[in-house]
């Protein structure tokens, strides 16, 4: 069976060993998965192999592609006669694949072009044909920063597509995805593999690897763990972590207790809106109390971000009225950004962001090491800029920014989906006990029906069968909205 990929020792250095001494293969026509937590180091593996490590990072070891040593070939050189022709590299954020200036369709019409050199008309084309496969005609013609999350994700994973290469490196390629999105886009990189072509996966879904098959390696604090075929590892672990990483999966989470509700919150009555010419949902009537959790479902582009922007006054609606509770000033209504990169200034350090934002509201600087530490945040990463951690770790520095300033109201829209299933786990938790403790009304945002179903109270699922389900509290009287859906952001 042909290597395409090949590592003996490969590490990742900076101020310590970050990823220690790895050794891997990835076979023609076998899909290879990285599967593993937050910050385990397995982005860092994937970027030492492709050569895209962060400033400051050093790889040693050997990495062969196709056979040949890319380790002795200078940074230049690796762009030059590898990135999008022998490799093609889905990053994990979006925000950092796609030019904010250019729109969607000349992006991926780019890689039939310059990669490939097909004429214009055939790259056309081909480019509708590719946004068309994943459901993405409306966003051709829009700006990366007019898309959700989900679909700027689509639109980075057509364009490292266009070029052809015969081996992908996809790091995170379906977070932010509805099950059904990221089955088609797990889908879509197994068959471009075929039976030549290379694909090595780095995700902390554990339904990536089990549709994909192949080979599943688990990575620990920069180290794999246990590797094998994907039945073997996931259907009999010989890990402790492994076995934990597997009961963490929300559909085996306890059901949540019943807990009462304090003063009315938010009221939402008769609230429409439209996007692009689409209705994203009218006619939607419901309250949120202190202290109660509000889950929000639905296929990615439906308008769940929207309906958390309307309820912030980030956006207009277009029909009906949002009272908030006058009682509280408008800085305690706040929001855990889908994508932390575009939340964050990437020229500054996190320490320095967060003591602009200590300064800024007369915040104490002793109430972050305790944050940090119950998010599971190294107080080393205070000195890196957004760009130089996981996305996985930026989403909790998002997320502990926000409890700072002491939320009475808090849009969490998609906060755990860069999280492997154990962190995951803990990060709700903890926002399930500030809302719990602090009074906090809480509406999280998620693909996952099952973790939704897990964590909320009540639940607004919008879609082609559009519902509020009914309060599991007895005190809160809803009105069922009349919800439609569409594909805009």
């Amino acid at each position: 069976m042909t290597v395409l990929i090949e590592t003996d020792g490969l590490a990742v250095d900076g101020l310590d060993s970050i990823v220690r001494p790895t050794t891997l293969r990835v076979h023609a026509g076998v899909p290879f998965t990285i599967l593993g937590e937050t910050g385990s180091g397995k982005s860092l593996l994937a970027q030492a192999i492709a050569g895209t490590l962060p400033d400051g990072l050093a790889a040693r070891g050997r990495v062969r592609i196709n056979g040949r040593d890319v380790l002795g070939l200078s940074h230049a050189d690796k762009r030059r006669h590898l990135w999008g022709r022998a490799i093609a590299i889905l990053p994990q954020e979006p925000w950092l694949a796609l030019d904010p200036t250019a729109r969607a369709a000349p992006q991926v019409w780019e890689g039939f072009t310059r990669v490939l050199k097909l004429p214009r008309a055939a790259a056309r084309a081909a480019t509708g044909q590719a946004l068309r496969a994943l459901g993405l005609e409306d966003a051709a013609r829009k700006l990366p920063g007019q898309l959700s999350g989900g679909m700027a994700q689509r639109v980075a994973f057509v364009a490292a597509r266009a070029g052809g290469a015969p081996i992908v490196i996809a790091d995170e390629p379906t977070k932010g995805l509805d099950a059904a999105r990221r089955d088609d886009a797990v889908d879509l990189l197994k068959s471009g593999m075929g039976t030549t072509g290379g694909l090595l996966v780095i995700s902390h879904d554990i339904a990536v690897p089990k549709r994909l098959g192949g080979e599943v390696a688990i990575m620990l604090k920069g180290s794999i763990i246990e590797s094998g075929p994907v039945d073997q590892v996931l259907s009999n672990p010989r890990h402790n972590y492994t076995r934990r990483l597997l009961a963490a999966d929300p559909a085996v989470w306890p059901e949540p207790a019943a807990s009462p509700v304090g003063d009315r919150l938010i009221e939402v009555e008769g609230l429409a809106k439209s996007r692009g010419g689409r209705t994203l949902f009218r006619d939607l009537s419901f309250t949120l109390h202190r202290g109660e959790i509000i889950g929000v479902v639905g296929p990615s582009g439906c308008g769940k971000s929207s309906l958390g922007d309307l309820l912030l006054g980030v956006i207009a609606p277009d029909g009906g009225t949002i009272r908030r509770n006058p009682s509280w000033p408008a800085l305690r209504f706040q929001k855990v950004w889908q994508d932390p990169p575009a939340a964050f200034a990437p020229q500054l350090t996190l320490r320095t962001a967060l003591g602009d934002l200590v300064r800024r509201h007369g915040l104490a600087w002793d109430r972050i090491p305790p944050l940090m530490d119950r998010l599971g945040l190294s107080t080393a990463l205070l000195d890196r800029p957004p760009g130089g951690i996981s996305g996985g770790e930026l989403q909790r520095f998002s997320l502990l920014r926000t409890l700072l300033l002491d939320p009475v109201f808090l849009f969490a829209d998609e906060p755990t989906s860069r999280l492997d299933l154990i962190t995951q786990q803990e990060i709700v938790g903890l926002m399930r006990d500030v809302a719990r403790e602090t009074g906090c009304g809480l509406l999280l945002v998620s693909h996952d029906h099952a973790l939704i179903n897990r964590v909320a109270d009540r639940v607004i699922a919008i879609g082609p069968q559009s519902h509020l389900a009914s309060s599991r509290l007895a005190s809160p009287q809803v009105a069922s909205p009349s919800l439609t859906s569409g594909d805009a952001a």
